[in-house]
Formats: structure tokens, C-alpha cells, sequence
């Protein structure tokens, strides 16, 4: 790099002064620093590029490991599902129904295993297992009312009506 101290900026402002003139330093001195800041920029985007680039190559590769490690975990996890299945083939061998008492033919026909019944919700027990206070006090119907009776009920009462 170049070493410019103060002593070396002054000596070219004055010979700058000097070449170019007093009217024209002003705005030479704004261009140059205008192209040095233009410099400067285009010198740290191509710094952050290739640090972009560096950074990019680094992911490419963490990416590569990680795949091949999901490969290497994938093909294990096959293996010992295969190596599962082998023993469960095994293991269930003689459970097939080939070889059992129920399910001969000869001595019971044809098994059938027996069919699922949904119970029946009884919702009549479920409101008698409901307590009469907490129906009380939640404003469940305890005994029925005609629609005649309950409007009577409801009525308000004239005040020349007797009580």
C-alpha cells in the first residue's frame, strides 16, 4: 500500500494548487474524491461477493454432508426394518391359522372373528344420572309442561283480576 502521511498530503495539495490552480482545485479536489469514493465501494462489493462465494461453497458442502449422513441413516434405518421383518416372519411363523384350534376346518368350519356393536347411548339414564340441584341451578326441565301451561304459567297477571 501506499504510506501517506501529513507531510506527503501537504506537498500534494500545494503542488496541486500550484498545477492546477486556485479556481479549479475546488471541484477537481470534489472529483477525485468522488471517483477514490466510487473506488472504494466497487472494492468492497467485490470483497462481499467473494466472501458470498466462499460462504456459498462452505453451505454446498455442509449440505453435501448432510445429505449423505440422511443417506447413511435412511439405509440403516431399511436395513433394520428389513432385518425386523425377517425375525417377525419368523417369529409368527406357526401363527398363520395353518395350525390352530380354532381355526381348523375340521373341527369348527369356517372362523369368523365377531363383528363390533356400538353401544347404544341411553340418554335418558345419562339425565337421571345428572343430581336435581345441579339441574336446578343450570335450568334443566325437570317435568314437563304443555305449551298451554306454560304460557299461562308466564302470563302476567291483570291487576283487576282477582287472586
Amino acid at each position: 500500500m501506499i504510506d501517506l502521511g501529513i507531510s506527503k498530503l501537504a506537498l500534494i495539495g500545494a503542488v496541486a494548487l500550484i498545477v492546477i490552480g486556485p479556481e479549479k482545485l475546488p471541484r477537481v479536489a470534489r472529483t477525485v474524491g468522488a471517483l477514490l469514493g466510487k473506488a472504494q465501494r466497487y472494492v468492497a462489493d467485490v470483497k462481499s461477493e467473494v466472501s458470498r462465494s466462499m460462504e456459498l461453497e462452505e453451505l454446498k458442502k455442509m449440505k453435501d454432508s448432510v445429505t449423505s449422513a440422511a443417506r447413511d441413516v435412511e439405509q440403516s434405518v431399511q436395513s433394520s426394518a428389513t432385518d425386523f421383518e425377517k425375525s417377525w416372519s419368523e417369529a409368527t411363523a406357526g401363527l398363520d391359522g395353518s395350525s390352530g384350534s380354532y381355526g381348523s376346518s375340521d373341527t369348527l368350519g369356517s372362523f369368523e372373528p365377531p363383528v363390533y356393536k356400538h353401544p347404544k347411548k341411553n340418554w335418558r339414564l345419562k339425565q337421571k344420572a345428572m343430581p336435581q340441584w345441579f339441574k336446578a341451578r343450570t335450568g334443566v326441565r325437570t317435568r314437563t309442561q304443555s305449551g298451554a301451561a306454560r304460557v299461562a304459567r308466564f302470563r302476567p297477571r291483570s291487576s283487576s283480576a282477582p287472586r
